[in-house]
């Protein structure tokens, strides 16, 4: 792998500028890019907010143009304008150095039209080019950020607008993932002949690939230094005697280190036995540190997430584990880099108790935790980041629920509510067993997919999942359950095959299967993990 950005054939202010914020070793993703867009040619580069995008795909966009006169000569579209503002900010540091001026459409930008490269959403472009207000006759290169966030928000067709309008030379950068079919066709029409990084037979080895290890990570809503100082007084036990800290630079070792010191805790280099926090720029020294403690002692925690699969593999490899701090944009990243390399990923998240009672709760509740599994939601996450940072994660979430309940119960009427006998029979809710769990990567969204397929059942009569290690008990309306029954035995759920019947709670006093009859082909009575 390239060591440096010179080897790259940056322009050497570019060079210097990296080195300024800190920069000065690439990452996968900019040692693969960075020669590509150098040289001119269509990228569509599978990455997000973490792998080092603004750099892979900016630094030689701003070396390889120059900064004319009149107008923008290159075009930065992204899905939101907090976004748009947030990457002119960080690429206008970086174009200082070449002469360059970035601006972003739809803040408070002086000229905006006249920027060297300007920012914005397709929308705003769109807009702006329809009042004759901007031209992008002199564009040499479009890059589009989070196209998967851009088609998400219904972009994509202000976006065939903008790229229609463009010189027929200009390069296309499309920056994406996941690549949805979409994208996928918007590239195939718009950056021909775009070469793929990482390669996509490289992509995805996920289920396949040798499992390597579990590590937790911590989605930050407050400062990330006040998360770690939080993070060292959890986890710094008699047992554990040292946190080993990966940082992505001096700079932000230096940062932290007064700030953990300022807090009472200890801050040394690796190896230093009074030292409870250790703090490493370098991957491989972590390694070793880590490597060279007696197994428990120490923790690894990556303060930077890790930016490229073998920086994940090296900071919490070996059976290490340990904590990643990240960024809520930051999580499509690392779920990326995580199935390339056989990482099993926990999101540490506060623990809430799901109500037990059926109806429309329920029945929501299911259907957002099978989202969770079964849907691209990483757009999503990108969307309300302002609003996570703002207000929290947990705060955001019930506020979206609330609104998508109260817009449901303005669209339907509800039918007339049963009584008395019919009401308690159909709000009842029986448990099933089935005999895959979480070692058999069995997810809610799984089981909802194969329940509702085999058995075609609507998703409002399935209520609470509880996955366990080795089994899962799933709520079912109990008037379909016979049908579910029925329907999943003999079935295969992940290439496993599933066993279904009646939770052992629910058989108390029926004597095995549903009305009494064998189900599986063997009385209700035999062997099953114990519940």
């Amino acid at each position: 792998m390239t060591d440096t950005f010179e080897e790259l054939q940056l322009a050497p202010e570019i060079v210097d500028a990296l080195a300024a914020e800190g920069i000065e070793r690439p990452t996968a993703l900019q040692a693969a890019a960075v020669p590509v867009v150098q040289r001119g040619h269509n990228l569509v580069a599978l990455a997000a907010p973490g792998a080092g995008v603004l750099v892979a795909v900016g630094a030689p966009v701003l070396s390889r143009l120059d900064a004319g006169e009149g107008g923008p000569v290159g075009l930065v579209v992204t899905a939101t304008r907090e976004r748009a503002l947030s990457l002119a900010e960080a690429l206008g540091r970086l174009a200082g150095a070449t002469g360059h001026r970035v601006a972003a459409l739809g803040s408070a930008w002086a000229l905006p039209e006249h920027a060297s490269v300007l920012v914005a959403t397709p929308g705003d472009l769109v807009a702006r080019l329809a009042d004759g207000g901007l031209t992008l006759e002199h564009i040499g290169a479009l890059v589009v950020d989070g196209a998967g966030v851009v088609e998400a928000l219904g972009g994509l067709p202000h976006l065939e607008v903008v790229a229609e309008a463009l010189p027929s030379d200009a390069q296309r950068v499309i920056v994406t993932l996941p690549l949805t079919a979409g994208v996928r066709d918007f590239a195939e029409r718009h950056a021909r002949r775009a070469v793929t990084v990482p390669p996509q037979d490289a992509e995805g080895a996920g289920p396949h690939a040798p499992q390597r290890g579990r590590v937790e990570v911590r989605v930050v809503e407050v400062e990330k230094d006040e998360e770690a100082a939080a993070l060292a007084g959890d986890l710094l036990t008699d047992d554990v005697h040292h946190l080993v800290v990966f940082v992505r630079n001096d700079d932000v070792a230096a940062d932290l280190g007064d700030r953990l010191a300022l807090r009472g805790f200890g801050v040394g280099a690796p190896g230093d036995p009074d030292a409870p926090v250790w703090l490493v720029v370098d991957d491989l020294t972590g390694r070793q540190a880590l490597d060279a403690l007696p197994e428990g002692r120490g923790v690894a925690v990556s303060f930077d997430v890790p930016a490229d699969p073998d920086a994940l593999d090296r900071r919490h490899g070996g059976g290490h584990g340990g904590v990643i701090l990240a960024e809520a944009r930051e999580s499509a990243h690392l779920r990326d880099i995580a199935a390339r390399t056989g990482y099993r990923l926990h999101f540490d998240a506060p623990r809430v108790t799901r109500p037990r009672a059926g109806g429309d709760l329920a029945a929501l509740l299911t259907r957002i935790e099978a989202a969770i599994s079964a849907r691209d939601v990483e757009a999503y996450e990108l969307v309300l980041e302002p609003l996570v940072q703002k207000h929290g994660a947990s705060v955001v979430a019930a506020a979206s629920v609330a609104l998508l309940r109260s817009e449901k119960a303005a669209e339907i009427t509800a039918p007339p509510r049963p009584t008395g006998r019919d009401a308690s029979a159909d709000s009842a809710m029986t448990k099933l067993f089935v005999s895959l769990g979480s070692k058999d990567d069995i997810k809610p969204g799984d089981l909802v997919g194969a329940i509702t397929g085999e058995a075609g059942i609507a998703g409002e009569q399935i209520g609470r999942i509880e996955i366990r290690e080795t089994f899962s008990r799933i709520e079912i309306a109990r008037e379909v359950a016979d049908r579910v029954i029925a329907a999943l035995n003999g079935t295969t759920v992940r290439g496993r095959s599933v066993r279904v019947d009646l939770d052992r709670s629910e058989r108390g006093g029926r004597g095995g299967g549903p009305r009494g009859r064998p189900t599986s082909g063997r009385s209700g009575g035999g062997r099953r993990p114990r519940t």
